[in-house]
């Protein structure tokens, strides 16, 4: 028998913080409180940010959009696991974030460091709580071949940190922020989390997380967020996976579901949205947006009618595995 369910942000729809710390372009502040007003407006309540993000400009938005709002009308998460120190030298650039705030960005998965990087999040945000903590990035991509030093750090200390917070009432649950599944899995044999944001694994045209992970989440009533439903863009049309520029097999991949979608009248978008959705442990998929026309975009996607036959040719042609649970079409 499954384990009964633990928390979950509300779903089947989220917005992801990424975009608005001004990821690969400079958004506007008007034009960002303009898109999370228009998150708002549409009924989305689940919200998603990090110290990362900008770096600092994304909570600070966030802050800004949410704070006049009823606290127990919204679900807000951000991460830990990194620390923003003042550094004018950075210009407000980090990785693919152009022009954020003066800070540069620092790893720590310790204890006392995600007590430091929650107290700093309520600071940006201006807010009394948050809902979820994440750990961020304690895998692979990040870390290269240390990053199991480095998530053995976080478990012992950043782990035990949040699981006393959820004790003590101060946040409603923790997990992993990650880009990678065996982290996740080896969380869930290390600790007690509640939920996961899984990014990028688990869409139309990735989906690792479903053959381990997710049975393993269902077992232990553990709920998953799934970000990159787009991959990134490249579902959605763009060039980029992984936010880089697309390997040609991932090109060719994306433009063999566009033919397939094309031919049953679908659009693509939607797809990956609903196909997200559809497992039973996704408790909410979160794409991020940089403009109020796309995030309603976005909810009429989620809701658009697809036919049974569009996902029966998916499984039939070996695009998505036979197992894979999808829209009742």
């Amino acid at each position: 028998m499954p384990a009964s369910k633990r928390f979950a942000p509300p779903g089947p729809l989220g917005f992801g913080g990424a975009p608005l710390g001004n990821m690969f372009e400079e958004v506007t502040d008007d034009v960002a409180a303009a898109t999370l007003g228009a998150a708002w407006d549409a009924g989305i309540r689940y919200f998603d940010t990090a110290p990362e993000y900008g770096p600092g400009i994304s909570e600070h938005r966030f802050g800004h959009a949410l704070r006049d709002r009823p606290r127990d009308d919204f679900v807000l998460s951000t991460k830990v696991g990194r620390l923003l120190r003042a550094d004018a030298s950075k210009g407000g650039k980090h990785g693919p974030f152009v022009k954020g705030l003066p800070f540069r960005v620092d790893y720590d998965y310790t204890a006392d460091g995600v007590r430091r990087s929650i107290e700093d999040s309520l600071q940006r945000l201006g807010l009394a709580r948050i809902d979820v903590a994440y750990i961020h990035d304690c895998a692979e991509d990040a870390h290269g071949e240390r990053w199991r030093e480095v998530f053995d750090i976080a478990m012992k200390g950043a782990a035990v940190a949040l699981t006393r917070l959820r004790e003590e009432g101060v946040i409603r649950g923790w997990g992993l922020g990650v880009n990678r599944v065996e982290p996740c899995v080896l969380a869930l044999e290390r600790a007690d989390p509640d939920v996961f944001l899984l990014a990028g694994r688990y869409s139309l045209l990735d989906h690792p997380a479903l053959d381990v992970f997710f049975p393993r989440c269902a077992d232990q009533g553990v709920n998953v967020v799934v970000g990159g439903p787009y991959n990134s863009g490249l579902i959605a049309g763009g060039r980029t996976f992984e936010y880089q520029e697309a390997p040609p097999e991932k090109v060719a991949a994306r433009d063999r579901l566009a033919a397939i979608a094309k031919d049953h009248g679908v659009d693509l978008r939607a797809a990956a949205l609903q196909f997200c959705a559809a497992h039973p442990v996704v408790a909410s998929v979160i794409p991020g947006t940089k403009n109020p026309a796309r995030v309603r975009e976005n909810v009429t996607l989620m809701s658009q009618p697809i036919p049974a036959a569009f996902w029966q040719e998916l499984k039939r042609t070996g695009v998505l595995p036979e197992g894979a649970p999808t829209p009742a079409g």
